[in-house]
């Protein structure tokens, strides 16, 4: 192959990833529930970590039944509507998961003691939508189910969690539960979140700004820079084999 068949199939390549290329806006809001199935009265039974891009900004547990503002996103969100409502769900969630642990088995060697349930709820949000949501479960630590709940799709990772699949698949109105507070709920509290979020990542102007280019006005110069780099290519190919 000669040298501009070479770079033409080179530029080829490159305008194919250039126009594949798109901004990076998504954001997440995961809750990481654990729940154990017994306890002393007063003692811990529940707790719950909530992050917003992997950032730590709410802690709840069941000994205080209070939730509580991590980090800067925490102080800034902890008097929204948004709040109030997370709030109420962690607490009713937590209940909703303890009545459904001991029914949950993996096998006949499970560790001993009291089974605890780890619980990853997570939805995500870009161009202004919901574009993902997943349960992940786990008991005693050991990743049992995964649930995709834009398609109620379940996967068992655990060959002992089929069984726990099967029911849960078969119970029409606990597959609706987890859609609506992960796809609707989640995907709302992210959003409103977000406007703060986004609030405190502004800096304050101390001095006039430079505005940054344009994203996709940059992506399109590339994109053009690109044919027009093909086409000659192309051309003094063609003169080549003349």
């Amino acid at each position: 192959m000669s040298l501009a068949q070479t770079a033409g199939h080179l530029l080829l390549i490159l305008l194919l990833i250039e126009a594949r290329k798109t901004p990076g806006n998504a954001h997440s809001l995961c809750l990481d529930l654990t729940v154990k199935s017994q306890s002393r009265p007063g003692q811990l039974w529940c707790q719950v970590q909530g992050s917003v891009d992997t950032k730590p900004f709410l802690w709840y547990d069941s000994a205080s039944n209070k939730v509580k503002p991590l980090g800067f996103l925490g102080k800034e969100v902890n008097d929204t509507k948004a709040w109030t409502e997370i709030s109420q769900t962690l607490v009713e969630a937590g209940r909703e998961l303890r009545m459904v642990l001991p029914v949950i088995k993996l096998d006949k060697n499970e560790t001993r003691g009291p089974p605890t349930l780890q619980v990853k709820l997570c939805c995500q949000r870009e161009a202004e939508q919901c574009s993902g949501a997943s349960l992940h479960f786990s008991l005693n630590g050991q990743t049992a189910l995964l649930l995709d709940t834009m398609s109620i799709t379940w996967t068992v990772i655990n060959p002992g969690a089929t069984d726990i699949k099967e029911e849960w698949e078969n119970n029409k109105e606990l597959a609706e539960y987890f859609r609506t507070i992960s796809t609707g709920d989640c995907s709302y509290w992210l959003w409103e979140f977000l406007k703060h979020w986004k609030k405190m990542q502004l800096p304050e102007p101390t001095e006039p700004l430079i505005m940054a280019p344009d994203i996709s006005q940059s992506a399109s110069i590339r994109l053009v820079s690109c044919i027009i780099l093909l086409i000659i290519t192309q051309l003094v190919l063609i003169a080549s084999l003349s």
